[in-house]
């Protein structure tokens, strides 16, 4: 599979800037309530954690196979940082498992497991982080859907999320980028798949 490297994203509201060590200071603060990590896990991170995590994420996969693709959400209108989203993207050769990752893995990168088919084409694991003072505005829902269609526009086929079964809010994210609900689940979570965004039709001469 050839290598996702994340590309710069504009949306109507927001820039989707590919992830650079040094957006871990500003982060650190986006993500520094407590009641953000409620569905996510974890705790907030220093930011001294939070540059060598992210140290680990611009640095990429070691297995071939899969491609880490991650985004931070910046509002175009003050220029200040909002959450993140991000994509692992996994060639459609079955499962991939292997303990080195685990660390570098952002919320939401798990690997494919037996339960999910072999597709004729990428799947993506997405997911998406909003800090609590942006809540509410629609933020996450731009920039998934932003980050959606760049996918497909890039060969993505089919798109899958796990999702805390109380996260109402990020399952209406979930709706709004295509997905639906299974009857898989992993680590307490759902499993919601859906068919990225085709790419649009050529022009017409």
């Amino acid at each position: 599979m050839s290598g996702f490297t994340a590309e710069p994203i504009p949306t109507a509201r927001l820039s989707l800037l590919p992830l650079a060590v040094e957006h871990a200071q500003e982060m650190a603060a986006v993500l520094a309530a407590p009641a953000l990590h409620t569905f996510i896990g974890g705790e907030p991170a220093t930011p001294a954690a939070l540059r060598a995590r992210y140290e680990r994420l611009v640095a990429g996969s070691p297995d071939a196979a899969e491609s880490w693709c991650n985004w931070i959400i910046q509002l175009r209108d003050d220029g200040r940082l909002a959450g993140f989203v991000q994509a692992t993207v996994t060639a459609p050769v079955g499962p991939s498992r292997h303990a080195a990752t685990a660390g570098a893995s952002a919320v939401g990168h798990r690997h494919l497991d037996e339960s999910t088919p072999v597709t004729a084409g990428p799947v993506a694991e997405i997911a998406w982080v909003v800090g609590t003072r942006w809540q509410g505005r629609g933020i996450a829902t731009e920039a998934a859907r932003g980050m959606a269609g760049w996918l497909g526009r890039r060969g993505v086929r089919t798109l899958m999320a796990h999702i805390h079964p109380d996260h109402r809010a990020s399952a209406a994210v979930a709706t709004a980028c295509g997905l639906t609900p299974t009857d898989l689940w992993q680590d307490g979570e759902v499993r919601w798949t859906g068919a990225a965004a085709p790419p649009p039709p050529p022009a017409r001469s």
